[in-house]
């Protein structure tokens, strides 16, 4: 396609260097000492947050008496237990209804909404501090990363897809919503040219309109920057140009939005004054139809020079099924280790990794050995204390009233960025599944399924596993691609060898099976576009597409119910 840059890419460019170079100077300077760096962001947190209610309660004061980093750190454990979202919970509800100085001084300036361990989600409290020095700081050198490694990133246009900055309000007023949505509202101005759609496309409430508008939108322009943390999310818009691919055409010839998706006509009326008729590019794009039985990204985007997305974990699985789908040479950047609790750091070179460097001049950071976890006291690492190749659950101190919060995932230590340790995510900390004391993970179940695919040279479209308490057994949903002949037969097949895979992975999970303990797992085929419809209607329940999260074994049998309902 004829390449259109971004007006004042330039500008853009320079911006980033600066800004970036800065924060990055800042990153050198304090990783040559983990343990100073540590305790001088943790004396920082605890002298803002003293005078608060929590502070006081937990003798702030006296913790910051200490002489030197091990007192501290001694003094701060004997006074904080490692804690929950629910420890919590009884302080940001005050702060929910009005009253100030709880966790930390004033009032949130956002509430982050998230998935919580039960039905009711959690609202994580965000101070107008940590926005501004922690997360913003740390975005600005996100951008410039990817800028460093892939130079013309900016030469067109971005394709982001962030959920809504607000979305309601708490009792007292105080708004709740995505820090993705926030951060994109807040970019500085040099940056506001470079997204493919304004921010209004993400106030759509139908979940397919949403999709259709934000790939109707960016398919018309050259999109060299995709950024979305769900790797999920990269097979939904391909799917949605499958479906919808002649109707784009038709509105880039024309300038519109086709009237058969849903959105609301103030919506529309936005969306409309961004865009022209387009006929050349209309042409460009039918002409792709006929070369092609199935038109992909690295046909449409072929200046595509990044893709930021999380790669690590159980979204790996999901990686592998479209990475052939855009061009040869575009850097896949690890988004980074972080959730609505915390931005823990960044991937320093994606070139070459997608390990987060933790800013322990930041966020103060704790760990446990993910084998020591259910002990009564097991020992805690500081981060200067990390060993690599070891595995830990990790907990974090924040500005933003967090403290020694379980994060609940387990990472992996994988290297150094001159003294910080560099982590990677390997699984959520509830990914491991006990029915009768086999403790089997999620990575094992991901390993075992994936080998039985290589065996049974089949390529599954997806697959998820859940636990069942009652019949002490595992069921095993799959999806298979439309060649696959008898589906039943070939999947009862997978199943046997992930079962027997999985008794090699697990001397426990073996034990239970031998003594008939652990049922033989069960087979389940589902539909086509099974995981879509799933997550579509995730998103009609009130999960939001940037957040939206799914384990690959679990115990829960709400979704096990979903999924029943998606079998053939």
């Amino acid at each position: 396609m004829k390449v259109k840059r971004t007006k004042g890419v330039w500008k853009i460019k320079m911006g980033l260097g600066i800004v970036g170079l800065i924060e990055l100077a800042k990153l050198k300077k304090n990783s040559k000492n983990t343990k100073r760096a540590q305790e001088k962001v943790l004396r920082s947190i605890l002298t803002q947050s003293k005078d608060t209610v929590f502070g006081k309660e937990h003798n702030f004061e006296a913790i910051l008496q200490a002489k030197n980093a091990d007192e501290l750190l001694k003094k701060y454990a004997e006074n904080i237990k490692i804690s929950q979202y629910e420890d919590f919970e009884p302080y940001i509800e005050r702060h929910k209804n009005g009253e100030e100085n709880v966790l930390f001084p004033g009032k949130p300036i956002l509430y982050l909404t998230t998935s919580g361990t039960t039905n009711i989600p959690k609202w994580i409290p965000l101070t107008q501090n940590y926005y501004k020095d922690g997360i913003s700081k740390l975005n600005q050198l996100w951008f410039y990363t990817a800028l460093k490694y892939r130079p013309h990133v900016c030469d067109g246009k971005t394709l982001s897809i962030v959920g809504k900055a607000f979305e309601g309000a708490a009792p007292d007023g105080t708004p709740y919503g995505s820090i993705s949505g926030l951060s994109q509202r807040d970019i500085p101005e040099f940056m506001k040219g470079i997204y493919s759609a304004p921010y209004e496309i993400f106030l759509i409430t139908d979940y397919k309109a949403r999709y259709y508008a934000l790939m109707r939108m960016a398919i018309m322009q050259n999109i060299t920057w995709i950024i979305t943390a769900n790797p999920s999310t990269l097979i939904e818009m391909q799917n949605n140009a499958n479906e919808f691919y002649d109707e784009y055409v038709k509105d880039i010839e024309n300038g519109t939005i086709s009237d058969k998706v849903d959105i609301s006509p103030e919506i529309r009326e936005a969306l409309l004054k961004t865009i022209q008729p387009d006929p050349e590019r209309a042409a460009q794009l039918r002409a792709l139809k006929e070369k092609y039985s199935t038109v992909l990204p690295k046909h449409y985007w072929e200046n595509l020079q990044v893709i930021s997305v999380w790669m690590c974990g159980n979204t790996n699985v999901y990686m592998q099924k479209v990475q052939n789908s855009f061009p040869k040479n575009t850097l896949f950047f690890e988004f980074s280790y972080f959730s609505s609790e915390c931005r823990s750091g960044n991937v320093i070179n994606p070139s070459k990794e997608i390990d987060t460097t933790l800013f322990c001049h930041k966020i103060y950071f704790e760990f446990i050995k993910d084998c020591d976890i259910d002990q009564v006291n097991p020992h805690v690492y500081q981060a200067n204390e990390v060993e690599i190749g070891q595995r830990y659950y990790i907990f974090c101190t924040t500005p933003s009233g967090l403290y020694r919060y379980n994060m609940n995932d387990i990472v992996e230590v994988t290297g150094r960025y001159s003294d910080f340790p560099k982590i990677r995510f390997i699984q959520k900390g509830n990914g491991i599944i006990s029915l009768t004391g086999e403790k089997l993970s999620e990575r094992q179940f991901i390993d075992a399924v994936n080998f039985a695919e290589k065996e049974a040279n089949v390529n599954l479209k997806f697959f998820v596993g859940f636990a069942d308490v009652e019949n002490s057994q595992y069921h095993f949903y799959y999806e298979f691609p439309q060649n696959i002949e008898n589906p039943a037969e070939t999947g009862k097949k997978i199943t046997e060898m992930v079962d027997k895979k999985l008794e090699v992975f697990n001397r426990e999970y073996q034990e239970k099976r031998g003594s008939n303990r652990l049922k033989s797992p069960q087979t389940h085929i589902l539909q086509k576009e099974a995981f879509e419809t799933f997550k579509a209607r995730c998103i009609d329940l009130g999960y939001r597409d940037g957040q939206f999260k799914l384990n690959l074994l679990m115990q829960n049998e709400e979704k096990r119910t979903m999924f029943e309902e998606l079998k053939i």
